[in-house]
């Protein structure tokens, strides 16, 4: 029950305020004598609301830090777009369909004690009036330091906006438009971008190496850099293939030989979904979208098979073999089949004649599916479920180059940090802080 409810609140908290970045403790719950939420300075306070679907009841993406949330930072936020704010939220024109009970929004606010933000599956709901432009605030950005240009300045900044007396909330606006986490200041110059191995912002110099005037600055091999309010999603984009694939590509296991973290690691390396000869939606509901495609439509990457067959396994153009150790094959399938994905089969299942009735099925199956792949498969990368573990990187190096997909060194690096992050989760922990991902 644990691990499931784990499960539960990792989903949530991945939806947890549309507007504001997740804190992966979680906001403590208040107690029956904790005050209500009221109405304020900024806003007046519309009711409770439900928040269970799959889909964001309110959108937007505006991205604050949770442990410094209050109310009014939400509807500050919020008051420049009409007309609803709420904490665990975005923004809405209309009123979520469903609401609930006031108790029912009982999390505290990080950074306000004894005020409500929302609970789980639920928004605290505050309708807010629109801003005039002229008050409209400037967005929280952070002063990184002065650095040395990159060899290369058109490859390491993709945008740039050239104007005179361009300003740093000219510079980060323009950036946080085109949704990128860095703006670069350079005399009259901005440049928008993403850290990267050639500017990693590691080594800052002096800044009094910035404080030039405008030209005197444009010269110079030194740029001021600022964040801005954009997350860097490089890790956790994914998407279809903008074109149909030409190469049909299976990623064929037995059952329980970790297929679906293969597909985990396979989607946040190369930015695209992975597809399956079935539909598990358990699976879709955590994220892997490409769950519901046809799996012969080849708009995904590749496609997770468990069939065996000359017949089935001629249909691909060619096939990443994944191999497990068979009797840990057996004990992870088994557990799946009794618990679920993320559970563990109960003590009376072991001590049944289930699992010696499943050995006996399924250990065959083990073997004839690897010949069969070797026998039939077109071309094959075989990778085996432990070396892929005890050397992550360089063979999902090896495995996205088999899918001749080329993508950066900061992409594959976000493998470590999702694998690590899944651990401590899996484990009870609390996972990563976001500043592990890049930005």
């Amino acid at each position: 029950w644990l691990r499931s409810r784990n499960s539960e609140l990792r989903q949530l908290r991945r939806r947890w305020f549309h507007h504001f970045m997740g804190d992966p403790q979680g906001p403590p719950a208040l107690g029956p004598e904790a005050p209500r939420p009221a109405a304020s300075s900024r806003g007046t306070y519309v009711g409770c609301f439900s928040d269970d679907g799959q889909e964001r009841t309110l959108k937007g993406a505006v991205f604050f830090d949770l442990r410094k949330m209050t109310i009014s930072h939400c509807q500050d936020a919020c008051a420049e777009r009409p007309q609803h704010s709420g904490p665990r939220s975005g923004l809405t024109p209309r009123l979520p369909a469903v609401s609930v009970g006031p108790e029912e929004c009982n999390h505290e606010c990080k950074g306000e004690k004894r005020s409500v933000c929302g609970g789980a599956g639920r928004l605290s709901v505050y309708r807010v009036e629109e801003l005039q432009p002229s008050s409209r605030k400037r967005r929280t950005v952070t002063y990184r330091g002065c650095f040395r240009l990159p060899e290369n300045v058109t490859h390491a900044f993709p945008d740039s906006l050239v104007q005179a007396n361009v300003t740093v909330e000219t510079c980060s606006g323009f950036c946080s438009q085109k949704e990128f986490p860095l703006a670069i200041l350079r005399g009259w110059e901005c440049y928008c971008a993403y850290p990267t191995p050639q500017f990693n912002l590691r080594d800052a110099v002096d800044a009094s190496l910035c404080g030039q005037e405008p030209e005197a600055q444009r010269l110079a091999e030194y740029c001021e850099v600022y964040q801005t309010p954009v997350q860097d999603t490089r890790c956790t984009d994914r998407r279809f293939l903008p074109t149909k694939s030409k190469v049909f590509v299976a990623l064929s296991s037995f059952p329980g030989a970790g297929n679906t973290w293969a597909r985990h690691l396979i989607e946040h390396a190369t930015g695209f979904y992975t597809g399956s000869y079935y539909f598990d939606g358990t699976l879709y509901n955590k994220g892997f979208k490409g769950e519901k495609d046809h799996w012969r439509s080849r708009r995904t990457i590749c496609v997770k098979t468990h069939e065996s067959g000359r017949r089935e396994i001629e249909m691909f153009d060619s096939a990443i073999l994944l191999i497990r150790n068979p009797y840990r094959s057996l004990v992870a399938e088994f557990n799946r089949k009794c618990a679920g994905h993320l559970g563990y089969a109960a003590d009376r299942n072991w001590k049944s004649k289930e699992w010696p009735d499943f050995v006996n099925s399924y250990a065959s199956w083990w073997s004839s599916h690897v010949l069969d792949w070797l026998r039939y498969g077109k071309r094959l990368l075989v990778v085996h479920y432990e070396e892929l573990r005890r050397s992550l990187v360089p063979t999902l190096r090896e495995m996205v180059a088999f899918l001749n997909v080329s993508v950066s060194e900061e992409r594959l690096g976000c493998s470590y940090i999702r694998t690590v992050d899944q651990a401590l989760r899996d484990h009870n922990w609390a996972g990563l802080p976001q500043e592990y991902v890049p930005r």
